[in-house]
């Protein structure tokens, strides 16, 4: 039985922005013909420095924007940039589809309960749901998170960053969604909580049989976290592959300097750090060739004049003319 829950081939995002003083238009390519697919069960993580196009994705998968290019299919449902859904698939497809922001503060309602909060996906979404049955669903999804049932008649400023992230939590699972989309889940929180709270997503993972797109740039949380990574960099992916090979043998050169930056808690093991020099590239300009050769220790000729394609046929695909 195919239990993929999120199928993309070649998914761009572009956007026409105003090209200031000089006039006209120019078109930022913040995703580009990104292809990965996604079980129920597991975790694919989406690595990369800021502005790389973790968040587009993020955007684009859970349908607050539409791909300028490409096929994305979500829990059997497909998506096109030339056929627009009715608003019967979109609201489906956004009870399957859900996403946990990385702001605890900012993503919660401060004039609402949290009982309320938790309810009003659910209201909005499934009319037919008596009042009963969205309060009960909303304090079984509290204990659910590991919040106590008084809770529900509360408003957020009453609780710390780690409680309000498992509200936020609650309230993406009210409408039983699939697939959860993770935009830097645990970034805003304190180390001490961070690891509280991804327990808790792995253990509604277990639970639930959820599939979660986990957006990060942490990659000591990716470590815990990942069944498979993909790395990106200017909105392409350069890398993915099983999170074992991608860890212990990363090879493209922006990934082996990317896990150089991380810590590693053994103190046998040696660990040289790749410093990189430069930037990263405005995508209003990008580089010619390789978007990373400006940056790269490997970089040749080649590199400057054409960028490498990911071979998708391979079990550890990556974009590089000179893999390590």
């Amino acid at each position: 039985m195919d239990n993929t829950l999120i199928e993309a081939r070649g998914l761009s995002r572009h956007y026409d922005v105003s090209n200031g003083f000089f006039g006209g238009t120019a078109t930022v390519k913040a995703l580009s013909n990104a292809s990965f697919t996604l079980q129920a069960g597991r975790t694919l993580a989406v690595v990369g420095e800021s502005g790389c196009g973790k968040s587009t994705l993020a955007r684009v998968v859970t349908m607050i924007e539409k791909p300028s290019s490409g096929e994305l299919t979500l829990d059997g449902h497909h998506i096109r940039s030339d056929e627009p859904l009715t608003d019967a698939q979109q609201a489906e497809l956004r009870a399957s589809v859900q996403i946990v922001f990385q702001d605890p503060f900012g993503s919660l309602n401060p004039r609402q309960t949290i009982g309320r909060i938790l309810e009003e996906p659910v209201l909005i979404n499934r009319p037919d749901v008596t009042k009963a049955q969205r309060e009960q669903q909303a304090r079984e999804m509290l204990a659910m998170v590991g919040l106590r049932p008084e809770h529900y008649d509360r408003y957020p400023h009453m609780f710390s960053g780690g409680q309000r992230q498992r509200i936020a939590v609650a309230r993406a699972l009210m409408l039983e969604p699939r697939i959860l989309v993770l935009d830097e889940p645990v970034s805003a929180l304190d180390l001490s909580i961070q690891s509280q709270i991804l327990n808790l997503l792995v253990e509604l993972q277990e639970r639930l049989n959820l599939a979660y797109l986990f957006i990060s740039h942490d990659l000591s949380v990716v470590r815990h976290m990942a069944d498979d990574v993909m790395v990106m960099y200017l909105g392409r992916v350069v890398e993915k592959g099983a999170a074992s090979e991608v860890f212990d043998a990363p090879r493209h050169p922006y990934t082996r300097a990317l896990l150089s930056a991380t810590p590693v808690a053994d103190p046998t093991r040696e660990q040289t750090r790749i410093r990189l020099e430069g930037e990263l590239p405005s995508p209003l300009n990008p580089p010619a060739g390789c978007a990373f050769n400006p940056r790269c220790w490997k970089a040749e000729e080649r590199c400057r004049q054409s960028a490498p394609e990911l071979d998708e046929q391979e079990a550890h695909p990556v974009a590089c003319y000179f893999p390590l």
